[in-house]
This record gives structure tokens, C-alpha cells and sequence, in this order.
């Protein structure tokens, strides 16, 4: 057997392996779409604070016999709303709403789940489990998924409009409110379609590294979001590989080399910029 052999084909050969890679696939390029428009708006910090918030929603579906991607989207936009209407109506800067209402929703998710009795395993709703994932869970997420990559595309030129100059946006007649929105529940959705994956504190790299990354590279938004999605594909296909011959978790080796990405992102990015200092 070829060393290619060994390493690509011998990994793929196995079904749970194709499932967690094609899982991977469609996570992250729902995360690396949403995350382009996340970074031109400055709204990194509240893709992590929906995803930690989901975590009581999730017990409270399990209490109830719900489905926990419901349970889950329904605390993700809680999350969102409440960050907005403090954000309004109080003195406190944004940045530290978030971090009071995502820490609060997780802590009280982490005290539900210590008294809930349950089959769900807590590093598995923390991290995810790729490779346990079955055909119809694929089949849920690209359920959610593929209509939401589908929905931030034709409305990309509006967020995008919103993202750089809300009041431009405003004065156009676009909804800029609803917009906003509208954001919010994409972003939710896509935390929920990452859930059984890479669970609720990993999808927060991917769904900041893939855009930060095409804005490294990139000036132009279609050249980021290609950039974005093709780090995404090839960080799932390389990652869901070296957890195989690594025998480790799949999901933090895939966030382990969108970061190696970063770097590579950051110093063409440095030097680029020292390039074109020294020409000045």
C-alpha cells in the first residue's frame, strides 16, 4: 500500500469516517458563510455568546421530550433578544452584555444538566461527536444548513450594505432592524446545525477563523467568501484525516489546523503589508 493509499484512502474506507467527514463538510461551510458577515460586523463575540446560551435550551428540551435542535434555537435567539434590548436600554457597553448573558444562560444550562437525569453525554454537547453522528442527523443538518448558506447568499448584498453603513442602509428603505434580525436567526440556526458535530464551544472558532481568514487574503467580499469556504472544506478534509491516524477528538484537530490557517493568513498577510510599505 502507497503511502497515499495509507493515508487518504484507508481512513475513507471506513462508513463512520465518511459520515463524520461529510458532516464536517457541511458544517463548515454554513460556519465559514455566516462567519464572513460575523467579522465585518463585529459580531464575533456573539457567535460565541448564542452558542454557550443554547446549553439550557437543550436540558429544557430534554426535560419536555422535545427535540433539542429546537430547545436549542429557541435559547440561541433568547440569547440574541436579550443582548439587543439590554444593549438599548442600559448604559452597559455591548461587549459586556454579551458576556454577562452567555455566561449566565451557560452556567444556569451546566446546573439544569448536573439535576437532569439523561443520556446525553456532556463533553458530547460541549465538543461534539463527528464521528458518532448517523445518516439521519446528516440529513438534519443539511436540512438546516443548506437553506441558510442559501438565504445569507441572496440577501449577502443587504447584510453586507448593513455590516459597513447601517445608516446608509437605513436611508435606502432597507430594514435594517429586521436585517439585524434576520442575522441573529441565521446565526442560531447554524449553531444548532453544528450541534451534534462539533458541539457548542468548538463551532465558536469556526465560525470566526474561516472569515478571518478570507479578510486576511481578501479585499473583495466574493474573493473572502470563497476563501472562507475553500479553508473550511479542506481544514474539514485535513482535520477529520489527522484525528483518524492522530486517534483524536475530529472536531478540535479541524479547529487545530483552521488556526494553523490563520497563522499562514496572518503572515502573508504582514508581509504583504511590509511589501508594500517598502515600495511607498
Amino acid at each position: 500500500m502507497s503511502v497515499l493509499d495509507a493515508w487518504l484512502v484507508a481512513p475513507l474506507s471506513h462508513e463512520f469516517m465518511q459520515r463524520g467527514l461529510l458532516v464536517a463538510v457541511i458544517v463548515g461551510i454554513v460556519c465559514a458563510v455566516l462567519s464572513c458577515f460575523l467579522i465585518l460586523k463585529g459580531w464575533s463575540l456573539m457567535g460565541d455568546a448564542v452558542s454557550h446560551a443554547v446549553l439550557p435550551g437543550i436540558v429544557l428540551a430534554q426535560i419536555l421530550g422535545l427535540p433539542l435542535a429546537a430547545g436549542a434555537f429557541v435559547a440561541g435567539l433568547s440569547c440574541s433578544l436579550a443582548i439587543g434590548y439590554l444593549k438599548e436600554n442600559s448604559r452597559v457597553k455591548e461587549d459586556t452584555v454579551m458576556g454577562i448573558v452567555f455566561s449566565g444562560m451557560f452556567a444556569l444550562g451546566l446546573v439544569m444538566f448536573v439535576k437532569v437525569e439523561s443520556d446525553q453525554h456532556l463533553l458530547h454537547i460541549l465538543f461534539g461527536n463527528m464521528l458518532g453522528v448517523r445518516w439521519t442527523d446528516i440529513a438534519e443538518t443539511a436540512a438546516i444548513a443548506l437553506p441558510t448558506v442559501a438565504i445569507m447568499l441572496a440577501k449577502r448584498k443587504d447584510f453586507l450594505l448593513v455590516a459597513f453603513d447601517a445608516a446608509h442602509a437605513r436611508a435606502i428603505g432597507l430594514p435594517v432592524r429586521w436585517l439585524n434580525f434576520g442575522l441573529l436567526m441565521l446565526l442560531a440556526l447554524t449553531i444548532v446545525a453544528a450541534l451534534k458535530a462539533v458541539g457548542i464551544i468548538l463551532v465558536v472558532a469556526m465560525l470566526i477563523a474561516p472569515g478571518a481568514i478570507g479578510f486576511l487574503t481578501t479585499r473583495r467580499f466574493d474573493a473572502m467568501l470563497a476563501v472562507a469556504v475553500a479553508v473550511a472544506t479542506v481544514s474539514s478534509v485535513i482535520g477529520t484525516i489527522l484525528s483518524y491516524h492522530l486517534d483524536g477528538s475530529t472536531g478540535p484537530c479541524i479547529v487545530v489546523v483552521q488556526a494553523a490557517f490563520f497563522l499562514a493568513a496572518l503572515a502573508f498577510n504582514l508581509r504583504r503589508s511590509t511589501r508594500r510599505a517598502a515600495a511607498a
